[in-house]
């Protein structure tokens, strides 16, 4: 057999091969990223969905409490509204602040703290918190994953021939926020 005809052959064979498992690579990572999405997303729905059952019963025992009421909706329509990573980002730290505020009111009332609807859904939002946090992470980790991959030589090539642009992380900017301040004048 002749090896330098074998060598041409071969050679564009292995390099197509290649490109393709470098292309499949990124659209798995991709995939993930957009599977992470996902998760933030059914979470964010879940704990837009148990929201109003908690402010409807907070409002029985702490009426006075308007704004608070207000603050909350607001920042649960903001969240619904939202449409890009970035925007439900902010959102979310928006309604992650109201919540703070919410539970702030809630510790004045010992009643409405020993209510067992109350004591419930607070359970099922901080439940649902600890939700988001993982599925936040989850999502977090898959993009930077993808977008090392993607600046990453001779991925980067493939990435700019096929439109592999990177994502946002989502980032809570409340981590290390103050505690919320409650008045009661």
């Amino acid at each position: 057999m002749n090896w330098p005809i074998l060598f041409i052959i071969a050679t564009p064979i292995l390099l197509i091969i290649y490109f393709i498992t470098i292309y499949n690579g990124l659209v798995k990572l991709r995939k993930l990223v957009e599977n992470g999405w996902a998760q933030i997303s059914a979470q964010l729905q879940r704990r837009h969905d148990l929201i109003p059952n908690l402010v409807e019963t907070v409002k029985g025992y702490a009426a006075h409490e308007k704004e608070v009421f207000e603050s909350v909706t607001r920042a649960r329509a903001g969240m619904m509204s939202a449409k890009t990573c970035a925007e439900q980002t902010e959102a979310d730290n928006v309604l992650t602040g109201t919540l703070k505020t919410l539970f702030a009111v809630a510790e004045a009332y010992p009643e409405l703290k020993a209510n067992e609807n109350f004591r419930e859904l607070q359970l099922e939002l901080t439940n649902t918190e600890n939700r988001i946090a993982y599925a936040r992470q989850f999502y977090n980790d898959k993009v930077m994953k993808y977008n090392t991959a993607i600046e990453l030589f001779p991925k980067n090539i493939i990435a700019g021939m096929f439109g592999f642009k990177s994502r946002d992380h989502f980032v809570s900017k409340l981590e290390a926020s103050e505690p919320p301040k409650v008045s009661f004048s």
